[in-house]
C-alpha cells in the first residue's frame, strides 16, 4: 500500500527495484521545490509529514530548507502551512511517549538539538513562525504554537532572545490564553511555561500583559484545586512568573491577587479520597504561598506578603488545614513547610499562631500537637523535618515566644494535668531515638537564639532522673548523657552512627546555650567533670566518624574560654589556655576545632533555614549553628593563641575605651542638652521679635489713627470759627436788652465749659511732660548699655544700635504729639478769647418794635448755633478720649520694647556662657581623643590589630560636632 502511494505520487513507475526513503524524500523535495500547481506541492508536503517520524534524519537533512520555503510564500493557503508546520514539529520535537533505551532517547535528542540549531540559523524564523501564530486557523495556530514550544524545549535561551526583541512577540504569544479553543490555550500554556523558565525580562513583560489575571480566572473557572491539568499548568506558569522576581512579587501584592488565593485552600470536614491530580495542585498551590515568602526574598518584600496573608485570612486556612483530619501526609508536610515560611521574622503571625488550638478534648496548642509528632519516631521523617522548621521558625526573632517555650519548663509554670512544650523537648532530648534527640536539642537551641534572658532562665530547670536521687540542672544533664554516651559509643562500636546524632545535636545545644553568657559558662566550668571530658575526647586520635564531635568539643572548649569571666579560680581564662597547651597543643586544638566547617555536611546546612535531608542519618547541622560557629571560629583561635601579657594588656586597653566611651556619651549628652537649651532660646528670640515687629505695626496703626483725628479736628475747628463770626455780626444789630442778657447768659456756661477743658488740657499737658523725662532716663540708660556691650563686642552692640534708634523714633513721635497737644491748647484758648470777648460787646437798647422780628430770628439761629455747639464739645471729648487711649496704647508698647531689650540681653549673655562650656567640652574631648590614639598606637606596637573604622567613625563625630559648633557661632552673628 506504501509503494502505491509513492507510486501514485510520483506519476506511476514500472515495477522493478523499490526506491530507498531517501530517494523518496528527495523527489518529494524536488516537487515541493520546482512544481508551480498549488496542489501538487500541498501533496508533496503532505507525504513529507508523513514520512517526517520514521525517516526524520532524511526529512530534517534534505526538507527544512524547503518547508521554510513554503512558510514564507504559500502564506495564503492555510493547509500547506499546517502540513509544513506538522513536519517540521515532528523532525525538531523529541518523542517523550514511546520508551527507549537510553542511547536511543540520547540519539533522539541530539536530532532534536541538531535541527533546532538549523532552524534557528536565521532568526528570521522565528519571527517568521510568530507571525504565523496571528493566524486564527486551527490548522495553523495549533501546529504554530506545538513548534514553537519544541524549538523552546531544545534551545530556550536562543529562542528568548529572539522574541524578546521582537516587536509585539510576548504579546501575541500571550493572545494564545484568550483562544476560546481549549486546545490552543491549553498548548499555549505549555508554551508560556517554557518561554518564562530564567529569563526575568521576560516575566516581567508577561505578568504586565495581564498575565496573573488571566490565570486565575482561568484556575477559579477550571474549578481551583479540583481542576485537572489545566489547573496546574497554570500554577507552574505562575511559580515560573513569581519565583525569584521580586518585581513581579510586588505586583502580585499590589495588585490584591493574594487575597485571590483563599479560597483555594478550603477543605471540608470529609477530606478521604483526594485525587492524585488535587493533590498535585494543593502542592502547586502552596508552593505558590512558598514563593511569596520564601527567607531567600528581600526582608521588606516577605514582611510585605506575611502582612497581607494575615490580613485576608489566608495564614487561617493554613492552619485550619493543618489540624484538619484526613489530609493527605504529603500535603500536611508542605502545609506546615508553607506555614513555617509565612509566620517567619513576622511576630503578628507568630502570636496568631500560638494562639490555635487542635481540635481534642480537651483542645491542646498546635504547638504542643506538632511537638508531639516531632518527638515520636513513628512519624514520617519528612514530617518530623516540616514540625522542626515550622518551631524553628515560629521562634525566629520571636522572643515573646522563646520566653513561653522556656517558661514550660520552669518550676513555677509546670502543670502536671497537661503536656506542654518544654515536657516534649526534654522528654525528645532524652529519650532512647538519637533523631527524637537531635531534634529537641536544636528546637531547644532556637528558644535560646540570641536571647541571654531565656539562657540564664534555663539554667534554673531541674530534672528528676530517678527516684531517691536530688534533681540535677537540665545544663548537667546533658554533660551527663555526652559523657554517657561516650562509654556506651566505647563498649558498643555498631551503635556509633546513631549516637554520633544525639552528641552533635547536645553539643550544638551547650554551645549555644553558654555562647555570650557568662554566667551559663560559669555554671558550666563549676562541674569538676566537664573540662577534663572536653580536653579528653579532643586529645584523643579517633575514627572519621568521630572527628566532628572532636571540633564541636574543641568549639565548646573555646566558647568556655572566650566567653569566661575568670570568677571560677581554677577555671580562669589563662589556666584553661595552659591545660590546652598542656594536653592538647595549640596547633592541635585549632585543627580540631577546623573539622566542624570542613564536614561535607556544613556547607550543605549552611545554604538556606530549611532542614531538608536525604536521609536522617545526614541530619547533622542546623543553619543557625552554622552562623554561630562562622562567627566563634575566628575569635577562638585568636583567643587561644594569646598571651597573658596580651590579655591583660587587651583588658587594659577595653576598659580605658569603655571609660572613654562612658564619658564620651556623657558629654555628648550635656552638648545634646545644651543644643536644646540653645534651640529653645533662639526660639525665645524669634518670639520675641515677632512680638517686637507686632508692636511695631500697632504703633503704626495708632500713628495713622492719630492722624485721621487731627484731620477730623481740623475741620471741626474751621466750621466753629465760622459759626462764631456769624453770631458776632448777628449780635451787633441786636438792640434789645433781654435778648443781650440771655446771650450773655449762655455765653458764661460756655465759657466756664471752656475752662474747664482748659485746665483739663493742661494736666494733660503735665501729665505727658512727665512721662517725656521718663523715656529720656531710659534712652540714657539704653545708651550706657549700647556703649557698654559696644566695647565688649561687635555682635551686641548691632543689635543695641537698632533698638536705640527704635526708642529715638519713639521719642521722636511722642514730642511731635506733645506740640500737637499744645497746638490744640492754644488753639482752644484763642477761642476762648474769642467766645469772651464776643459777650463783653455792649448791647443796644432801641425799643423799636420793628426789630421784634429780627431778635426772634436771631434766638432761632443761636438755639441752632447753640445745639451745634454741643454737638462739637461731644465730638471733641471724644477725640479727646481717643487721643488720651492712644497715648497709653504707645506707653504700653514702649514698656513692653524696654522689657524684650532686657529679656533679649539676657538670652545673648546665656548664650556666650554656653559657647565658652561647649568650647571647653571640646577641648577635653580632644584631649581624650589624643589618649585614645596614643593607646591605639601603644596597641600597633605590640603587634595588635585595631581596626579603623571605629577610629574613623570618632573622627567623623567630633567633626561633625565641631562643624555644628561653627555652624552655631555663625548663626548666632547672623542673628545679631
Amino acid at each position: 500500500m506504501t509503494m502505491n502511494f509513492f507510486r501514485g505520487v510520483m506519476g506511476g513507475q514500472p515495477a522493478g527495484p523499490q526506491p530507498t526513503g531517501a530517494e523518496t524524500i528527495h523527489k518529494l523535495c524536488d516537487r515541493v521545490a520546482s512544481s508551480t500547481l498549488l496542489e501538487d506541492r500541498r501533496d508533496a508536503v503532505r507525504a513529507l509529514k508523513s514520512l517526517s517520524k520514521k525517516y526524520r534524519l532524511e526529512v530534517g537533512t534534505q526538507a527544512m530548507d524547503h518547508l521554510v520555503h513554503i512558510l514564507q510564500t504559500d502564506r495564503s493557503d492555510s493547509e500547506i502551512l499546517g502540513y509544513a508546520l506538522d513536519t517540521l514539529y515532528n523532525i525538531i520535537c523529541n518523542d517523550e511517549e514511546e520508551e527507549q533505551d537510553e542511547n536511543a532517547q540520547k540519539q533522539e535528542e541530539d536530532l532534536g538539538v541538531l535541527f533546532t540549531d538549523k532552524f534557528l540559523g536565521d532568526s528570521e524564523n522565528v519571527t517568521l513562525l510568530l507571525t504565523l501564530l496571528e493566524e486564527f486557523d486551527f490548522h495553523v495556530r495549533w501546529p504554530g504554537v506545538k513548534l514553537l514550544t519544541a524549538l523552546l524545549k531544545n534551545q530556550c535561551n536562543q529562542v528568548q532572545g529572539v522574541i524578546l526583541v521582537s516587536p509585539m512577540g510576548v504579546s501575541r504569544l500571550m493572545d494564545l490564553l484568550a483562544d476560546s479553543r481549549e486546545v490552543i490555550r491549553n498548548d499555549g500554556l505549555l508554551l508560556l511555561q517554557q518561554l518564562t523558565k530564567g529569563n526575568a525580562a521576560i516575566q516581567k513583560i508577561v505578568a504586565f500583559e495581564n498575565a496573573f489575571e488571566r490565570l486565575l480566572d482561568i484556575i477559579t473557572e477550571e474549578g481551583s484545586s479540583d481542576g485537572g491539568i489545566v489547573v496546574e499548568d497554570c500554577l507552574l506558569l505562575l511559580v515560573n512568573l513569581l519565583k525569584n522576581n521580586s518585581s513581579n512579587q510586588n505586583f502580585f501584592k499590589e495588585g490584591s491577587y493574594i487575597q485571590r488565593m483563599k479560597p483555594w485552600f478550603e477543605v471540608g470536614d470529609d477530606n478521604s479520597g483526594w485525587s492524585a491530580q488535587k493533590v498535585t495542585n494543593l502542592h502547586l498551590m502552596l508552593q505558590l504561598v512558598r514563593v511569596m515568602v520564601s527567607p531567600v526574598n528581600s526582608p521588606g518584600a516577605t514582611s510585605s506578603c506575611q502582612k497581607s496573608m494575615y490580613q485576608c485570612g489566608l495564614l487561617q486556612q493554613l492552619c485550619t488545614i493543618l489540624m484538619a483530619t484526613g489530609v493527605p501526609a504529603d500535603i500536611l508536610t508542605e502545609t506546615i513547610n508553607t506555614v513555617s515560611e509565612v509566620i517567619r521574622g513576622s511576630q503578628i503571625n507568630q502570636d496568631y499562631f500560638a494562639s490555635v488550638n487542635a481540635p481534642s478534648n480537651p483542645p491542646r496548642p498546635a504547638i504542643v500537637v506538632l511537638l508531639m509528632s516531632m518527638v515520636n519516631e513513628r512519624q514520617p521523617f519528612v514530617l518530623r523535618c516540616a514540625v522542626l522548621y515550622c518551631f524553628q521558625c515560629f521562634l525566629y526573632k520571636n522572643q515573646k515566644g522563646q520566653g513561653e517555650i522556656v517558661a514550660t519548663l520552669l518550676p513555677s509554670t509546670i502543670d502536671a494535668n497537661s503536656i506542654s512544650a518544654g515536657q516534649l523537648l526534654c522528654g525528645g532530648l532524652f529519650s532512647a531515638d538519637s533523631l527524637s534527640n537531635w531534634c529537641a536539642a536544636v528546637a531547644l537551641a532556637h528558644a535560646l537564639q540570641d536571647n541571654l534572658t531565656q539562657k540564664e532562665q534555663l539554667l534554673r530547670v531541674q530534672l528528676a532522673t530517678s527516684l531517691g536521687k536530688p534533681p540535677v540542672s537540665l545544663l548537667q544533664q546533658c554533660t551527663n548523657i555526652l559523657s554517657q554516651g561516650d562509654k556506651i559509643d566505647r563498649r558498643a562500636k555498631s551503635e556509633k552512627g546513631s549516637k554520633v546524632q544525639t552528641r552533635v545535636g547536645l553539643l550544638m545545644l551547650l554551645c549555644t546555650w553558654i555562647s555570650n553568657c557568662p554566667i551559663a559558662v560559669t555554671h558550666f566550668l563549676h562541674n569538676q567533670e566537664n573540662v577534663p571530658f572536653l580536653t579528653g575526647q579532643i586529645s584523643e586520635n579517633l575514627g572519621e566518624d568521630e572527628r566532628l564531635v572532636q571540633g564541636l568539643c574543641a568549639l565548646l572548649l573555646g566558647i568556655c574560654i572566650y566567653y569566661n569571666d575568670n570568677s571560677l579560680e581554677n577555671y580562669t581564662k589563662e589556666k584553661l589556655k595552659q591545660l590546652i597547651e598542656k594536653r592538647i597543643g595549640k596547633e592541635n586544638f585549632v585543627e580540631k576545632l577546623g573539622f566542624v566547617t570542613k564536614h561535607e555536611l556544613y556547607s550543605r546546612a549552611a545554604q538556606k533555614p530549611q532542614p531538608v535531608f536525604p536521609s536522617p542519618e545526614q541530619m547533622l547541622f542546623d543553619h543557625e549553628f552554622t552562623k554561630l560557629v562562622k562567627e566563634l571560629e575566628g575569635v577562638i583561635t585568636k583567643a587561644v593563641h594569646k598571651t597573658s601579657e596580651e590579655e591583660k594588656k587587651e583588658e587594659e586597653v577595653k576598659k580605658t575605651l569603655e571609660q572613654h566611651d562612658s564619658i564620651v556619651i556623657q558629654y555628648k549628652d550635656l552638648i545634646r542638652d545644651q543644643d536644646t537649651q540653645i534651640q529653645e532660646l533662639r526660639e525665645q528670640v524669634s518670639t520675641l521679635s515677632l512680638n517686637s515687629e507686632q508692636m511695631h505695626n500697632q504703633i503704626i496703626q495708632q500713628q495713622s489713627q492719630i492722624q485721621q483725628h487731627k484731620d477730623q479736628y481740623n475741620i471741626l475747628k474751621l466750621k466753629l470759627g465760622k459759626d462764631s463770626q456769624g453770631l458776632s455780626s448777628s449780635q451787633g444789630l441786636s438792640s434789645s436788652q433781654g435778648e443781650g442778657a440771655h446771650v450773655n447768659g449762655l455765653h458764661s456756661e460756655e465759657l466756664s465749659q471752656l475752662r474747664e477743658e482748659v485746665e483739663e488740657l493742661r494736666r494733660q499737658h503735665t501729665l505727658q511732660h512727665t512721662q517725656l523725662s521718663d523715656k529720656d532716663s531710659l534712652i540714657n540708660t539704653l545708651r550706657c548699655g549700647a556703649a557698654a556691650q559696644t566695647a565688649e563686642g561687635g555682635a551686641g552692640g548691632s543689635d543695641n544700635t537698632d533698638l536705640l534708634g527704635e526708642v529715638e523714633s519713639l521719642r521722636s513721635r511722642v514730642q511731635a504729639q506733645c506740640a500737637e497737644i499744645s497746638q490744640l491748647q492754644t488753639e482752644r484758648q484763642e477761642l476762648i478769647r474769642r467766645a469772651e470777648a464776643v459777650s463783653s460787646a455792649p448791647a443796644s437798647s432801641s425799643e423799636s418794635s420793628a426789630d421784634t422780628v429780627k431778635v426772634s430770628e436771631l434766638e432761632s439761629r443761636l438755639a441752632a448755633q447753640t445745639t451745634e455747639t454741643e454737638r462739637l464739645k461731644e465730638e471733641c471729648r471724644g477725640l479727646r478720649e481717643g487721643h488720651a487711649g492712644l497715648e497709653q496704647q504707645l506707653a504700653s508698647a514702649q514698656s513692653t520694647v524696654a522689657i524684650e531689650q532686657t529679656e533679649k540681653t539676657k538670652l545673648q549673655q546665656e548664650v556666650q556662657e554656653s559657647k565658652k562650656e561647649q568650647d571647653d567640652l571640646l577641648m577635653l574631648l580632644a584631649d581624650q581623643d589624643q589618649k585614645i590614639l596614643n593607646l591605639k598606637q601603644r596597641l600597633r606596637d605590640l603587634g595588635e590589630t585595631i581596626e579603623d573604622e571605629d577610629e574613623l567613625d570618632a573622627r567623623d563625630q567630633f567633626g561633625e560636632d565641631d562643624d555644628d559648633d561653627d555652624d552655631e557661632e555663625e548663626d548666632e552673628e547672623n542673628n545679631d
